[in-house]
C-alpha cells in the first residue's frame, strides 16, 4: 500500500486569505493541498478555477491535488498545465473518452486522478487503473463542504485495494476523526479533509492523527 498522504480541502480555508490558510496546512503536516474546482454544471456550486491555483503556486511549492467537478473536463486541462497543477482529477462520469483525457493529461505535465461519485459502479475505473495515478472515492456527494461521510461507499475503496495494492486510493467527503479508521480499513491512503482540519483547535494534532490511523492499517497489512 502506497504511504500515507494527507490532503487539506482548501474549500474549507479562508478563501481571502488562500496564501496563508495553504501556509498554514503546510507548516501543520499537510503532504497535499486538495483543490475543489467546481462549475455550477456538473455540481450545483461554483467555486474556483485555474486563475486561482495560479496565483496560490506563487506562494507555494507544495502538491496541488485538483479534483475537476466540471463538465467538458477536456478544456481546462491546458489552462491547469500552466496554472501549476500538479495533478488533474475528473469525474469518470464526466467523459465519454477518459483513455484520451488521460493521455492528453499526461502530455500536459500532469498526474492523473479519477473521481467517481457514490452511486457510480467502480468497475468503471477498474480498466484505467494501469493508466492512471489515482483514484478518488468520493464519500458524500460532490458539491459542497461539510457533508455527512457515506459509509456504504468502502466496499468500492476495498475492492480497488484489494485489485490494486499499489494505487493511491483516495477519500473525500466527511473525513474527521471520527470516520478516518473506517476510511484506513478499507483501504484509503490519501485522506481529503476539509471542516475536521481547518475548525480545529490544533489542525496539527488532527493532520497527525489521521497519518497515525492510515499508517496503523498499513504496518499490518
Amino acid at each position: 500500500m502506497p504511504i500515507a498522504k494527507i490532503a487539506p480541502s482548501m474549500l474549507s480555508s479562508d478563501f481571502a486569505s488562500l496564501a496563508a490558510e495553504a501556509h498554514r496546512m503546510i507548516k501543520n503536516g499537510a503532504d497535499w493541498l486538495h483543490m475543489d474546482v467546481m462549475d455550477g454544471h456538473f455540481v450545483p456550486n461554483i467555486t474556483i478555477g485555474a486563475p486561482v491555483i495560479q496565483s496560490l503556486r506563487k506562494h507555494t511549492n507544495v502538491f496541488l491535488d485538483c479534483h475537476l467537478m466540471v463538465s467538458n473536463p477536456e478544456k481546462w486541462v491546458d489552462d491547469f498545465a500552466k496554472a501549476g497543477a500538479s495533478l488533474y482529477c475528473f469525474h469518470i462520469e464526466a467523459t465519454n473518452e477518459p483513455e484520451a483525457l488521460i493521455e492528453q493529461i499526461k502530455k500536459a505535465g500532469m498526474k492523473v486522478g479519477v473521481a467517481v461519485k457514490p452511486k457510480t459502479p467502480i468497475e468503471t475505473v477498474f480498466p484505467l487503473v494501469d493508466k492512471i495515478d489515482m483514484c478518488l472515492v468520493m464519500t458524500v456527494e460532490p458539491g459542497f463542504g461539510g457533508q455527512k461521510f457515506m459509509p456504504d461507499c468502502m466496499p468500492k475503496v476495498q475492492s480497488l485495494r484489494e485489485k490494486f495494492p499499489k494505487l493511491d486510493i483516495e477519500v473525500d467527503g466527511g473525513l474527521s476523526l471520527d470516520t478516518i479508521d473506517t476510511a484506513a480499513q478499507a483501504g484509503a491512503n490519501v485522506i481529503v479533509a476539509g471542516t475536521s482540519v481547518f475548525k480545529a483547535e490544533s489542525p496539527k494534532d488532527v493532520i497527525s492523527t489521521l497519518r497515525e490511523k492510515v499508517e496503523s492499517v498499513q504496518s499490518k497489512s
